[in-house]
């Protein structure tokens, strides 16, 4: 790609070590004091967390018929950072922002007739069920309608989707390679960057499977697509139209649904791009004709505002699809016209 801009090396701590050995024990991280962010790839229903916190004061949960131990948040987390480092060889690579939800607790055995008032943290267990992180890569980036892109890895993992009363058997996981939006931590991801049903039995096949899917993300191709976004527009009327179709969408019959392309954004997000469009300093665009950049990233803000961890990515996938299909259809495509015509 012609214009994609790398900046020089800067310097990584990393360990010597042959493939094998980073797949099979992950690699620590340390974790240099940062300021606190202000903005997060994604920020409904999650907190803040370090990897400290996840690996010192919370549980693994196991498979509970073998009491074989699952894949950790922090394994998961550190194999991905260790792949990226391996594949982006010299790159600037940052430590991950972890977001985390639906705290699952417990209690120690010698706590278990202690009254509920009167329990310490040394009576009590917890692990988190859902897990997202995502690790950027600032020297590797590129300006689209004058916003800095950064790319940026997403990994998530939800044990909900697990049946832990069982044997150990593979473990699903979630990993998008994207680009992040600096102005606002939107996360731009496409679908030949996004694996959602990566199932493995060990960090070593994590660690491939990571690798895999950095290799096939076309990355000239997904900037070009970015690009092209910044120079349609849609009139003030096909915005309202475009929200009113989208809402309609929710009450169709699914016979009327199976013909019209998927929409995973749900009426509280269409509510939020609504108002955005009014307030958004960066993107909102009263009065006036919107670009289709800026809708996109109103849509990907939503997302981003309204999702579970679960659900985060697989709606921000359907953000792009929307956008880029909006797009085509203002040149002549049918297939998104229903939503604007």
């Amino acid at each position: 790609m012609r214009n994609l801009q790398i900046i020089g090396n800067v310097p990584q701590v990393r360990r010597e070590s042959n493939f094998g050995e980073y797949a099979e024990e992950a690699v620590i991280i340390e974790e240099p004091v940062k300021p606190k962010r202000v903005n997060h790839f994604i920020e409904a229903n999650s907190m803040e967390v370090t990897l400290d916190h996840l690996k010192n004061d919370n549980v693994i949960p196991v498979f509970s018929k073998d009491n074989e131990l699952t894949i950790s948040h922090p394994q998961f987390i550190e194999t991905v950072w260790e792949a990226a480092n391996s594949f982006y060889s010299g790159e600037q690579i940052e430590q991950p922002d972890i977001r985390c939800s639906h705290v699952v607790k417990g209690r120690r055995p010698e706590s278990i007739n202690k009254p509920k008032n009167l329990l310490t943290e040394a009576d009590t267990t917890q692990y988190y069920e859902r897990c997202a992180f995502a690790i950027d890569i600032p020297s590797i980036y590129e300006d689209v309608s004058g916003n800095r892109l950064n790319l940026s890895i997403v990994g998530v993992r939800a044990l909900n989707r697990e049946n832990l009363a069982t044997k150990k058997s593979p473990e699903l996981f979630r990993l998008a390679v994207s680009f992040k939006n600096t102005v606002c931590c939107n996360m731009c991801v496409f679908t030949d960057g996004y694996k959602d049903d990566i199932k493995v039995m060990s960090t070593k096949e994590l660690f491939r499977a990571t690798l895999e899917l950095l290799n096939n993300f076309n990355t000239a191709k997904n900037i070009h697509l970015l690009q092209t976004l910044g120079n349609s527009y849609l009139t003030e009327h096909q915005f309202c139209q475009l929200l009113g179709r989208m809402r309609l969408y929710q009450s169709l019959p699914q016979g009327y649904q199976k013909d019209i392309p998927k929409m995973l954004i749900t009426d509280s997000q269409i509510n939020t791009v609504a108002k955005a469009y009014i307030n958004d300093k960066n993107f909102g665009s009263l009065g006036n004709d919107i670009s289709m950049w800026k809708l996109y990233n109103l849509l990907t803000g939503a997302c981003k505002t309204h999702s579970y961890i679960d659900s985060f990515l697989d709606r921000a996938v359907n953000a792009t699809e929307i956008a880029t299909g909006i797009n085509a259809a203002l040149h002549g495509d049918t297939k998104y016209k229903w939503f604007i015509d």
